[in-house]
């Protein structure tokens, strides 16, 4: 039995898609087909990347959103339903996080990380959720009922290190928001899930593995190896494409073994 993942005539709402994972997430999805929305803040990056996935063939949107603003959320999803069509896939990529020991962690920290990784998170998939609902229930229009919501954790979220614990325990959270939205959504045909990426070489922190830090933590890694951002494409494929509807609420640890 052979399977090809074809997304063609589905659209895919993407956060943070202006650099790293983000941007590799949108570029894996119009490669398969699917129409993407490109949302950030950064409009210049975004348009950048439309431009590449245009060049490729695809089809692209941009859309300004602001995670942490819950009214910039629900304009950037409406706006993005009009120019592209309802949404059938999130990729719920925002994240951000700070280099601190606990007892060094000011209050302006701790929400910084928590407003997006979190509360941003939250309402993004609230926001896109409430729309696939209401398909489901026949109150709005769309030819897809049902939806794939996948929300990028962290293997951080599995196992705490030193120095970045307020952005495990907001990875944490990801994790038990993905189950729970899992377990409340299912019954409406929509499957929510996690990636929870290991260390991914990527153009934000692709100077550290230089280092000497770098190489140390690379050294503790089960085969001495970072990951690269195309290493996630076959989870975020398999989750995203109608074969999987039997997959909900996993959290899939794609980081060659280190949180074990």
């Amino acid at each position: 039995m052979t399977y090809s993942i074809d997304l063609s005539g589905r659209v895919a709402f993407v956060t943070g898609a202006s650099s790293g994972l983000g941007a590799q997430f949108a570029r894996t999805l119009a490669k398969a087909g699917a129409g993407v929305v490109l949302a950030s803040r950064r409009l210049d990056k975004l348009k950048d990347l439309r431009a590449h996935i245009e060049g490729e063939g695809g089809d692209a949107r941009v859309v300004e959103c602001d995670v942490t603003s819950v009214q910039s959320i629900r304009a950037a999803v409406a706006r993005a339903e009009t120019e592209m069509g309802s949404i059938d896939i999130l990729v719920n990529n925002s994240g951000v996080s700070t280099t601190q020991r606990i007892q060094d962690v000011a209050e302006q920290d701790y929400d910084f990380i928590f407003d997006t990784n979190v509360r941003g998170a939250f309402f993004v998939a609230q926001e896109v959720g409430k729309r696939m609902i209401a398909r489901a229930r026949g109150a709005a229009p769309g030819s897809f009922t049902g939806g794939r919501i996948i929300n990028i954790a962290s293997m951080a979220g599995l196992r705490v290190l030193p120095q970045i614990g307020v952005y495990a325990m907001s990875k944490a959270a990801v994790v038990q928001m993905t189950k729970a939205m899992a377990l409340e959504w299912g019954r409406f045909g929509i499957n929510v899930n996690a990636i929870c990426p290991g260390y991914i070489d990527t153009e934000i922190n692709h100077h550290h593995w230089q280092t000497e830090q770098g190489q140390k933590l690379v050294g503790m890694m089960p085969r001495k190896r970072v990951g690269h951002p195309k290493d996630l494409e076959p989870v975020l494929l398999m989750l995203a494409c109608d074969q999987s509807h039997f997959v909900n609420g996993a959290v899939i640890a794609a980081d060659d073994g280190f949180a074990l």
